[in-house]
């Protein structure tokens, strides 16, 4: 009794000389650090650089690629746009159309496309104007122009031009390139570029306080990374730590206190139980502390060591609420480590309840825990099975192999059944997306991340504090009302099933504003007549008529589940009804009006 309370006397002491001390550097903040390819400026947020950078160093849609002449490049719709210059102070820079800089020194006009930026994330700046190509045209007044020997005469104009008009109705092509001033041979105007200003959120305040600023892609919000702590909105500055010491050591002497009375009470109890009764073996006590409800312990320096240290060369994936590395085991098990951002409140309660779930259901579509580390361990670890061929999201938009029809009808069906599975166990999953949906050797999924499931009995609602999931995916009606319920992963499953047929990204900064929501553009595209243009031209729709039937029974399911109304969407159960019917070659369409259409389009494009 005694030498435990000189421990906790030192415990305490030492936690009062160190609260105004740093800790270990946060690894965000390290892997935050500006970068630069061979040539050019360096970058730093809103922007990050693909490979050198982790995306949350920078905001969607500002993501950086290194091209082949070493200067870092913007990709905006089909077009590749080299930065020569940026400005973090006027929030700006200076960018090049490729084409031009890629053209030869003969003086041929390079091939322009329009240029469209999204004005959610820029503006033009001040001096910019249009220089309109116009080919094709008739008319003696459009004689003369630009181009290369053997190349169609363009003409060329300037936004405001008198003869725009007229070009524009007696003229073939029209294409637009933005350009700053109305100077010069039009080679040398292109190959001057253009400034644009971004929109994002200002980072000096964070800077100011010593941190690096970038982006939670949970919660879709600015977040300031520290040198030794997790995300706050500013970091404490050095000269206001000594500040804390004194409040801390009355918190320090107030936790002694405390401890040494339940220290005491925790010892009168042991000492009238040795006196009534048999005591707990060691062999009991070592085996409750290798089980943590209902999940293997494993220690942190054994993954430690089977993750070369969590190495950024073992990482295979990294998510709102944590990074997942590649591990191999002492007895030669590979295994998947997910090592959760922060050790809070919030992860204590979704490193909980993915235990809860994944050691309660066994089902063989759903991701096999192996174990953990304590609740009380330095960091909260989760151990799964390796899933060696990625995620859904890998292979269709994220340059793994693509996936045939047949793969995806099968993946179709495999989640829609571990779906249904959970929500006859009463789970509602709540994060159901392609990124969560891996794939094994043979294309099998394994459904993964619980963090953020929920016990709900059947056919009940969930109130929540607030919605959660990720944007592109959450059910609009849980947006609305809170209420949470097993209608909102088929909703979720919806968009899974248009992101099958299109390959297309659930949110895509880069598309119109009306359209950067993929379930809202798919909804409206079908609702118009045009869902021939949403479907991937790989899957083979225009040629095999089997394949196109399949396609269009999975557009009318998706839309049924997308259903803005949870009540008018079909439950699991249903989804996979459907899917089997559809796989068989039994589904027959409804007679609604919507099915009829798909229908005719479907047969008229074959």
């Amino acid at each position: 009794m005694h030498t435990f309370i000189i421990h906790l006397n030192l415990y305490t002491l030492w936690f009062i000389l160190v609260s105004g001390s740093s800790s270990a550097i946060d690894y965000r903040y390290e892997a935050c650090w500006p970068r630069s390819c061979s040539n050019g400026p360096n970058i730093s947020f809103p922007f990050y650089i693909k490979g050198l950078q982790k995306p949350y160093c920078g905001f969607p849609g500002f993501m950086l690629n290194c091209s082949s002449n070493g200067f870092p490049s913007l990709h905006i719709s089909e077009t590749e746009f080299i930065v020569k210059e940026i400005s973090y102070e006027t929030r700006s820079l200076r960018v090049v159309d490729s084409a031009a800089l890629n053209s030869d020194s003969n003086g041929c006009v390079p091939t322009i496309r329009n240029v469209s930026i999204p004005t959610a994330q820029f503006d033009f700046g001040e001096n910019v104007t249009k220089l309109r190509f116009f080919s094709n045209c008739s008319g003696s007044m459009f004689e003369g122009g630009v181009g290369c020997d053997g190349g169609g005469r363009i003409v060329t104009m300037y936004e405001g031009d008198e003869l725009v008009g007229e070009a524009l109705r007696r003229c073939g092509r029209n294409t637009v390139a933005a350009v700053e001033g109305t100077g010069g041979e039009v080679v040398e105007v292109l190959r001057r570029g253009f400034v644009m200003k971004w929109r994002a959120s200002e980072c000096g305040a964070c800077e100011r306080s010593g941190g690096r600023c970038g982006f939670n892609e949970t919660t879709y919000l600015f977040r300031c990374f520290c040198p030794n702590r997790p995300r706050y909105w500013l970091c404490r500055s050095e000269k206001d730590r000594p500040r804390l010491l004194m409040p801390a050591a009355i918190f320090g002497g107030a936790v002694c206190l405390l401890c040494i009375l339940i220290a005491f009470l925790i010892w009168q109890c042991k000492k009238r139980r040795s006196k009534s009764g048999p005591q707990t073996t060691n062999s009991d006590i070592q085996e409750s502390r290798s089980f943590y409800l209902g999940a293997k312990i494993f220690s942190y320096r054994e993954l430690m060591v089977a993750t070369d240290s969590f190495s950024s060369s073992k990482e295979v994936g990294d998510g709102g609420y944590g990074t997942v590395y590649y591990g191999k085991l002492s007895d030669g098990r590979e295994v998947a480590v997910k090592r959760l951002h922060e050790h809070n409140y919030r992860r204590m309660e979704q490193f909980m309840n993915e235990i809860k779930i994944l050691t309660s259901l066994r089902h063989k579509n759903l991701v096999s825990l192996y174990g953990c580390t304590s609740a009380s361990s330095k960091e909260l670890l989760l151990v799964y099975e390796y899933v060696a061929n990625g995620t859904v999201s890998d292979h269709l938009h994220g340059g793994r192999s693509p996936l045939t029809w047949p793969d995806r009808m099968r993946i179709a069906l495999e989640t829609a059944g571990a779906l249904a599975f959970l929500h006859k166990s009463d789970i509602i999953h709540r994060d159901v997306k392609t990124s969560n949906i891996l794939l094994d050797a043979n294309l099998s999924v394994k459904l993964g991340d619980f963090g953020i499931s929920r016990l709900s009995t059947v056919d009940a609602t969930h109130v929540s504090t607030a919605p959660q999931g990720t944007p592109g995916y959450v059910d609009p009606s849980y947006q609305r009302s809170y209420h949470l319920s097993s209608k909102s992963d088929v909703y979720s499953f919806g968009v899974v099933l248009v992101e099958l047929v299109s390959s297309r990204p659930a949110v895509d900064i880069s598309r119109r504003s009306d359209e950067i929501n993929l379930a809202s553009m798919a909804v409206s595209w079908i609702e118009r007549g045009a869902f021939v243009e949403l479907v991937d031209e790989f899957l083979g729709f225009g040629s095999d008529g089997e394949v196109a039937r399949m396609i269009t029974a999975v557009a009318d399911l998706a839309f049924r589940c997308l259903h803005v109304e949870k009540e008018m969407r079909p439950c699991m159960d249903e989804v996979l009804s459907v899917l089997n019917h559809i796989c068989e070659g039994h589904y027959q369409f409804g007679d609604d009006i919507f099915s009829s259409s798909l229908q005719f389009e479907s047969e008229s494009s074959l």
